[in-house]
């Protein structure tokens, strides 16, 4: 019973009977049959007594259970003869293969799920971490697990957004592990992928990142892979810090990576989430390539750059 219902039912049963426009905002009641017609008067609905109306919907939770019962001792004895086969089979496999496609819901299923997965990883693991200054995703497998991976001979490649140079945390981190590791940046990335042994992969399932999808299936794993080699190659190594590159026209690379953002028509929002920047950061940017082009709206902005020539093919692959 709704809440609604709940109000118009105790209406009902003090006054003894309840306008039957009344229930149009809870039709659970006649539905129930907590409240039925008057015979006399159809204008009026009349309360059934409580005290019945509990007995006869707990009868059908009771004959709901019954069934459920009833299915439950037919499906046991369909399987048991196979239960039977399988035992008396010695050379049957007792490994069930991984599921291709697992979907995980929550923080502790989604750290378990990966956390299995990172202790079975035997050879490269490969991830991709958004963010920026922006917090990290859910997926467990950043910066704690790695080290424990190369200890044991494990190769890393991480790959970050440029933003990630500045955060102090990270790059310390990173100074500090031991081992097979590489790490390089972009301007922009996917999503955040971890893919171990080229053989599993985990991606976010949701925008919230409240469910993850871990994958077996060996064609989607190697198109994730492949993705990851496209971006890899595209990315700047962390280590050694390389020189800025060369402004153009004195507009800087991360001014360019903006202005390839902007003539595809994303608001200020969008390209600080693309780029894992602050709105003021990329507002301030911004209103430099308007001084710099010479622009004095968004508009004419976006047909300047594109009529300068600032944003080149290697600048939009590096957004990728």
């Amino acid at each position: 019973m709704c809440g609604a219902g709940r109000v118009l039912y105790g209406r009902a049963l003090r006054a003894g009977r309840l306008p039957a426009r009344a229930a149009a905002v809870a039709p659970c009641l006649v539905d129930q049959g907590l409240l039925h017609p008057d015979l006399d008067d159809m204008r009026w609905l009349l309360p059934s007594p409580p005290s019945g109306a509990l007995l006869r919907l707990l009868r059908g939770i009771e004959e709901d259970v019954a069934r459920e019962r009833h299915r439950e001792a037919e499906l046991t004895r369909a399987f048991a003869p196979l239960l039977a086969l399988a035992r008396e089979a010695p050379d049957h496999p007792r490994d069930v293969p991984a599921a291709p496609l697992t979907l995980h819901h929550g923080a502790t299923r989604v750290a378990d799920a990966v956390s299995r997965a990172l202790d079975a990883c035997t050879h490269e693991a490969l991830t991709i971490q958004p963010g920026g200054f922006r917090p990290g995703a859910d997926l467990p497998s950043g910066p704690p697990c790695e080290q424990a991976l190369l200890s044991r001979g494990c190769r890393v490649r991480t790959l970050y957004q440029d933003t990630t140079r500045h955060a102090f945390p990270v790059v310390a981190h990173v100074e500090r592990l031991q081992g097979d590791v590489e790490v390089r940046t972009l301007s922009e990335v996917t999503e955040q992928l971890v893919v171990l042994d080229r053989a599993v992969a985990f991606i976010p399932a949701a925008g919230d990142r409240a469910l993850a999808l871990e994958i077996r299936a060996p064609a989607l794993v190697g198109y994730l892979t492949a993705l990851f080699d496209r971006l890899w190659d595209l990315a700047t190594p962390m280590f050694p810090n390389p020189p800025p590159a060369p402004a153009r026209r004195g507009i800087t690379a991360r001014q360019r990576a903006i202005a390839a953002l902007l003539t595809e028509g994303l608001t200020d929002a969008g390209i600080a989430e693309r780029l894992g920047m602050n709105v003021r950061t990329v507002r301030a940017h911004i209103a430099k390539l308007s001084t710099a082009l010479g622009s004095t709206s968004r508009t004419q902005l976006g047909y300047l750059i594109g009529q300068s020539g600032i944003v080149g093919p290697g600048d939009l692959s590096r957004t990728c």
